[in-house]
């Protein structure tokens, strides 16, 4: 498909050292901001330990002038360290359960997803074998929105694989390490915001445009359920002080899966079936985990996976009726008001989800392109956490475990729907500033915080970079020709007519760089120099005056104006004022393709011309400067550009050299 394609192997070693070069050199970037939080760390600490102690030595003096005896001791009470302001803020700062579970699960699964994108063959496997496939089976308009993301992936594969190493990477440490506040919940905004992203664009749409999507196969697409978990956590503290959000959580998915369960019910879309009838072939389950068996992966997983789709051969139409069933059970469980039934919903949801995400789903990130853990596990995640929130609240203070004998007032005490108590507490919190520098555990998450948002600004900067310079990376064409050979030697006079029958000679090009090539004008499918011409005639659009693209025929029988110029016309090359396609008699075109060592052969009766696929860059005193191999190779829209680009590169350099 346009745009998803380089048409190079995803292990193309050429690409694959640079991917790991890239990652190597960013993650020296880490290491540095890494030590440069661990300074700035070690330097709160000591003005935190510095106010610490001048506030003991103050209270201890107090409490002297007072004949306090636990103060003649030499200990200071804890309790009367915990002022009622302070009290509050602690417990403000007890997370729930049920967020608990979705800011660290969804944590680990974003860093497990950005250790997945650091697979060498991410950067050409990832729009071949992850996006093209179900790209290609959606609507058009479907393939025409993904394609714009596909396109910048393909033309920039390094930073774009590596940038997505990085934001990933860092969404999931910014989860981690922020359990409340501002920070929390900035990290639960950009989880969804990069999530709606990835469901795009790399999931297309999570494949729900897709014919036979299902369940079974992780629609509505895994990354949905990080957009769901990213915009709980992004919730504010008040929502998350009583069961009620848990309960809606649990209520949404249960109509998710009553949704789900009628899906696969649905008739005609091959489900029932284990094999087609008449036809020998194998229904629509069937069939997608006999592939997946296919994917390298452990043996024993394989056996598994094969085993399953045997028994769904056989007893199909029973496979696909115990699914449908579950998933109605599971909705109506959900939905149910009694906790005793939706407890025993959540563990037979826990087991269908483990099984389909083993059998099924194949753990779905085997095969060397594998971007996630498919969709079962962020979906059992949800509603684990919606169970956890509906049955647990607030019952302890990070206080209450510092100090057993601190005991908030009762009008203040937490309990299920309290509320008032956070509005309470947020009423007495300090400052962040003050925070920062009398708190500890503060300041180590906001400094733990600001050094995950710089590690997904790591990779989103130039992933934003890329996204706007149209100009295709030169690592594509050098993964399939290798880099411009610089050379420096007269190039060889010629003396030809262009496509207007004027007469072109090299001296009469003095004064401009050139680039030059051979081609033959009636091949206009294989042979793609034109275009990569045409492209960088556009980048170097700011030079159109110094520069001229030239062509001379290669082909000794359709070498008249008329052929050329109705080549012209069908490579839309008629309104390039800097273009040249010189011919002339096949006497003349002999000997100036033997001068540039261009072998040309006829192929009998005229039926196919083979010629060498090189061009040269000419400077302006007429000394070639540089050679470059035009092999087609994959002829794909990723390695015209990325060949444009090399040429318009290698022209630049010589008109800086003048």
């Amino acid at each position: 498909m346009p745009g998803m394609s380089s048409g190079l192997s995803p292990n193309n070693s050429t690409i694959v050292s640079a991917f790991q070069s890239a990652l190597l050199h960013q993650a020296l970037v880490v290491v540095v901001i890494l030590v440069l939080l661990a300074i700035a760390w070690n330097v709160l600490r000591s003005v935190q330990y510095r106010n610490a102690a001048a506030a003991v030595a103050v209270e201890r003096a107090g409490a002297a002038d007072a004949g306090d005896g636990d103060s003649a001791a030499g200990r200071t009470p804890i309790v009367s360290m915990y002022p009622l302001a302070t009290k509050l803020e602690v417990w403000a700062e007890t997370e729930p359960s049920g967020r608990r579970v979705l800011r660290i699960g969804f944590g680990l699964l974003w860093v497990f997803d950005g250790v997945l994108q650091a697979q060498a063959s991410m950067p050409l496997g990832m729009t071949t074998q992850a996006i093209a496939p179900t790209a290609k089976a959606s609507p058009a308009w479907a393939q025409h929105v993904v394609n714009l993301g596909a396109t910048v992936w393909s033309d920039h594969p390094i930073v774009a694989a590596a940038a997505v190493v990085w934001i990933q990477l860092g969404i999931g440490l910014w989860l981690l390490v922020a359990p409340r506040g501002f920070w929390s919940r900035g990290a639960g905004l950009v989880s969804m915001g990069w999530g709606l992203v990835v469901w795009v664009f790399g999931e297309v749409f999570g494949g729900v445009l897709v014919p036979g999507v299902t369940w079974m196969f992780g629609a509505p697409g895994a990354v949905l359920f990080y957009c769901f978990a990213g915009a709980l956590i992004a919730l504010d503290d008040r929502r998350w002080a009583n069961s009620q959000l848990g309960r809606v959580i649990l209520r949404t998915m249960g109509v998710f899966f009553l949704a789900m369960a009628v899906l696969q019910s649905w008739p005609g879309r091959g489900f029932w079936q284990g094999r087609v009838p008449n036809a020998g072939g194998a229904g629509m389950l069937t069939a997608m985990v006999t592939q997946m068996a296919g994917t390298p992966q452990p043996r024993l997983l394989a056996s598994w996976v094969r085993a399953f789709a045997s028994t769904d051969a056989a007893h199909g139409w029973a496979v696909n009726l115990f699914v449908v069933i579950a998933l109605a059970l599971i909705g109506l469980g959900w939905l149910s008001r009694r906790d005793r039934i939706v407890l025993t919903t959540v563990v037979v949801a826990a087991v269908l989800c483990l099984a389909d995400w083993v059998l099924v789903e194949d753990f779905g990130f085997f095969g060397g392109t594998g971007t996630d853990p498919n969709s079962m596990i962020p979906m059992l995640l949800v509603f684990v956490a919606g169970y956890v929130a509906m049955i647990r609240t607030v019952v302890t203070t990070e206080a209450e475990v510092l100090d057993p004998q601190l005991e908030l007032p009762a009008d203040l005490t937490p309990e299920p729907g309290g509320v008032r108590k956070l509005e309470e507490a947020e009423l007495h919190r300090p400052p962040w500033r003050e925070r920062v520098r009398t708190h500890p555990a503060y300041a180590f998450r906001v400094l733990s915080a600001m050094g995950a948002v710089i590690l997904m600004l790591l990779g989103a900067a130039p992933m934003a970079l890329a996204s706007l310079n149209h100009r295709a990376d030169p690592i594509v064409s050098q993964a399939v020709d290798g880099p411009p050979t610089a050379v420096d030697l007269v190039a060889p006079s010629f003396q030809l007519e262009n496509q207007y029958g004027r007469p072109v000679s090299l001296a009469s090009l003095h004064g401009k760089v050139l680039t030059m090539t051979f081609l033959d004008p009636v091949c206009t499918k294989e042979c793609i120099i034109a275009q990569e011409f045409h492209q960088a005639a556009a980048l170097m659009a700011a030079d159109t005056g110094k520069v001229d693209f030239v062509a001379v025929v290669a082909n000794p029988v359709y070498r008249s104006l008329s052929v050329v110029q109705a080549f012209d016309r069908t490579e839309g090359l008629v309104g390039m004022s800097n273009w040249l396609f010189l011919t002339g008699l096949a006497t003349e075109l002999a000997k100036v393709w033997k001068s540039y060592s261009v072998a040309v052969h006829v192929e009998p009766a005229g039926a196919m011309v083979s010629h060498s696929e090189i061009a040269f860059v000419i400077d302006a005193s007429g000394y070639e400067r540089f050679r470059l191999n035009t092999q087609p190779g994959p002829a794909t829209a990723a390695t015209e550009a990325s060949f444009a680009s090399v040429l318009a590169e290698s022209l630049q350099q010589v008109l800086r050299s003048k």
